[in-house]
């Protein structure tokens, strides 16, 4: 276990919880909706809201990962961590590390009002490669 991802159970940033089926399910479901409203919010060139959405699906397929393994997180970057420490063998690097980057274009688009219609469709693509990963780790669990 990772000091980073010790450190959150510790502060309770990261907690266990009972698998629940339906929860993970939800989740997935959650996903595909913010994945499709990214691509239509795009489609209209709403590129701040796109950007959000894109996210969203990315931050809703990993928390269905986290459900799997008995996690619940209590913020965006324990999520991460927790994704990077349980998945280590089962996401590859370089999609962690653009579900990072989503994570920081998802910040500046809503905190920052710094999005284009470029850094939105880049969150969309990761977003439908998390959920297509997400859907066959848990399919094949």
């Amino acid at each position: 276990m990772s000091p980073a991802f010790q450190k959150l159970l510790e502060e309770r940033k990261i907690v266990r919880i009972v698998r629940d089926p339906a929860m993970i399910a939800k989740e997935i479901t959650a996903a595909r909706a913010d994945l499709k409203d990214a691509k239509e919010s795009l489609a209209l060139k709403k590129s701040k809201w796109a950007t959000i959405q894109g996210y969203y699906a990315m931050f809703h397929s990993a928390r269905a990962l986290l459900f799997e393994r008995g996690y619940r997180e209590k913020s965006h970057h324990a999520l991460f961590i927790a994704l990077r420490e349980l998945y280590a063998d089962g996401i590859e690097r370089s999609l962690l590390q653009e579900f990072e980057h989503g994570m920081y274009l998802r910040q500046e688009a809503d905190y920052g009002l710094k999005f284009s219609a470029r850094s939105a469709q880049e969150v969309i693509e990761t977003a439908e490669k998390m959920l297509g990963r997400a859907k066959l780790i848990l399919k094949n669990k």
